[in-house]
């Protein structure tokens, strides 16, 4: 049974994801993957066992990553978590068009989505299982969409030209305080600088609380000594996990 909460976010992606559909986007952007379109059913079957209720607290990342979410339509979605751990059926369809160099392959993907990987390893770590983690938190991602040069490489939202990000981030806030409504969260965690600094645009106003703790991503060298450590040591900080 699908409940009202998870009716609400289904009903909020969509949009949101038509909203993308319409958007067009000129060099540097050469190709866009909409994960909330092709995959629709995993990205739904997500909500609908995870968004079921209101959450404490939401982790919200910047946008899909390549062999992540654009893989299995769940953020920060390393395949052997979507499948595993959270039991999400595999997406079905791609989008009409892929680059070469970045095929949609689902579950058969050979990479590893290495921040997914930190983020969710943390969370299974402290809670065993997935339903346990979801009872108060749920993760989202800022932007739906995965945006890449004509090379085939990652071009992320904020590394766009002003011009096209202005639209997109409007779209992409309105969706954000739509979810703060639905799941009514006391504090936003933005992992990494990008997602907090969208996160107090759309929480602050709405009177809830934000942090922020740091981008797991291989790309930082901060993130590779210890960043299980230090995301612990920050959320216990913020109260938002108790000290062991």
């Amino acid at each position: 049974m699908t409940t009202a909460s998870a009716k609400k976010m289904i009903q909020a992606a969509r949009t949101l994801s038509g909203d993308m559909e319409r958007m067009s986007f000129p060099s540097p952007v050469a190709w866009v993957y909409n994960p909330l379109q092709y995959g629709r059913s995993a990205h739904e079957d997500y909500l609908k066992r995870f968004a079921a209720s209101r959450k404490r607290f939401i982790f919200l990342g910047m946008n899909p990553g390549p062999f992540g979410m654009v893989q299995t339509a769940v953020p920060f979605g390393e395949i052997s978590f979507v499948r595993d751990w959270m039991g999400i059926q595999e997406i079905k369809t791609g989008p009409k068009a892929t680059h070469p160099k970045r095929p949609i392959q689902g579950f058969a993907c050979p990479r590893s989505e290495v921040s997914g990987k930190r983020l969710w390893g943390l969370f299974q770590d402290r809670y065993g299982e997935a339903e346990a983690f979801f009872k108060d938190h749920f993760v989202a991602n800022y932007c739906p969409l995965a945006f890449l040069e004509e090379s085939g490489r990652n071009l992320t939202p904020d590394k766009l030209p002003a011009e096209l990000r202005q639209s997109l981030f409007d779209a992409c806030t309105v969706h954000l305080c739509k979810v703060l409504e639905i799941l009514k969260p006391e504090k936003v965690i933005g992992v990494g600088r990008f997602a907090h600094q969208r996160a107090v645009e759309a929480a602050e106003p709405m009177g809830i609380e934000t942090t922020e703790i740091l981008h797991p991503s291989p790309a930082s060298p901060a993130a590779n000594k210890d960043w299980k450590g230090k995301a612990t040591k920050k959320l216990v900080d913020e109260n938002v996990w108790e000290a062991d």
